[in-house]
């Protein structure tokens, strides 16, 4: 996690004139995710998020602000992003493009509750709901597509350091593959993507802020389920009634299909192998130190799910 962008005095001046922020009293680096840079902003207006959003096309920030905006106008608990003078709701910067949102106050959970687990299958399910009216259209490919992980797959299969690794994966890569027809069946629409612990917002119980939605495309509701999943119920080992809790809360607001219901086994296997996968290629192999992005936590995720941990966590859905 880092900083990519470094904001000097000059740059905050302009970037405050281009969202018509008045003047700049402070702004902090905010050392959180590892694909943009972001900022505490404080002006004369008021407290924001600043963020840098590194390595993307303008395409792609449109894209993602038209997707915010009009979830959060649904009622979903995500910062609208703020419009520039110009009437956008991003301003270009060299080469970037930065986002401006309302500041939300929060803390991320760490220990999550069956309280904590509930509440966030609601919130989940808000967004799912709110996600299914939106136009087929603005269902963008994801770019973690079973094709691209098995290229990703292919690029260090040889690899003597991560043989066991390989092994595991093979599989799980396999199992996909065959599952394809009833993951297909699924309900599908615009998901999150990457809904970790990390990318919720909590205050007194109850969720201040969905972030992060730069990794949202078309894709699978069991799919985005099993993400977080994978994240919010496991911690040394599966909690089953952590996931329980997740499914009944998320039950509240849209209950399952039959055909959620076959995929989501098939689900859960395949989001922990992507994440191992996408933590070798991205992490691991690129010699970036993060622990917390070590693909080991998920590697284990992937052996336990082989395992009879997956039929405890998914018989009662």
């Amino acid at each position: 996690m880092g900083t990519f962008t470094t904001l000097g005095a000059a740059e905050l001046t302009a970037l405050a004139e281009a969202f018509d922020l008045g003047a700049v009293h402070e702004h902090h680096a905010i050392a959180a995710g590892t694909i943009n840079s972001n900022f505490e902003l404080v002006t004369s207006r008021g407290r924001y998020f600043l963020r840098v959003n590194e390595g993307k096309a303008e395409a792609d920030v449109a894209w993602e602000s038209r997707l915010v905006a009009t979830l959060a106008a649904a009622g979903v608990a995500t910062p609208t992003p703020l419009l520039a003078r110009d009437g956008m709701p991003y301003v270009p910067f060299a080469t970037k493009f930065v986002s401006l949102f309302p500041w939300r106050e929060g803390h991320h959970v760490v220990t999550v509750t069956p309280a904590h687990a509930t509440t966030f299958g609601r919130a989940l399910a808000e967004l799912h709901v709110a996600a299914l009216a939106l136009p087929t259209e603005w269902r963008r490919a994801s770019i973690y597509a079973h094709d691209h992980l098995v290229a990703r797959f292919e690029s260090f299969a040889d690899r003597a350091d991560l043989a066991d690794a390989v092994a595991l994966l093979r599989q799980e890569l396999a199992v996909a593959a065959g599952a394809a027809a009833i993951r297909a069946r699924a309900t599908h629409g615009i998901i999150h993507g990457d809904l970790f612990r990390d990318n919720v917002l909590w205050q007194d119980d109850q969720i201040t802020a969905i972030l992060d939605f730069e990794q949202a495309s078309g894709g699978s509701l069991a799919y985005d389920l099993a993400v977080c999943i994978n994240d919010w119920c496991f911690m040394t080992e599966p909690q089953p009634a952590l996931a329980q809790a997740l499914l009944a809360g998320y039950a509240q607001v849209r209950p399952l299909t039959a055909a959620d219901r076959d995929a989501l086994p098939y689900e859960i296997r395949a989001a922990a192998a992507r994440f191992t996968i996408t933590r070798i290629t991205d992490v691991y192999l690129a010699s970036v130190d993060n622990p917390e992005k070590d693909f080991r936590a998920f590697l284990s995720r992937v052996e336990a799910w082989q395992g009879p941990a997956l039929g405890q966590l998914t018989r009662t859905v």
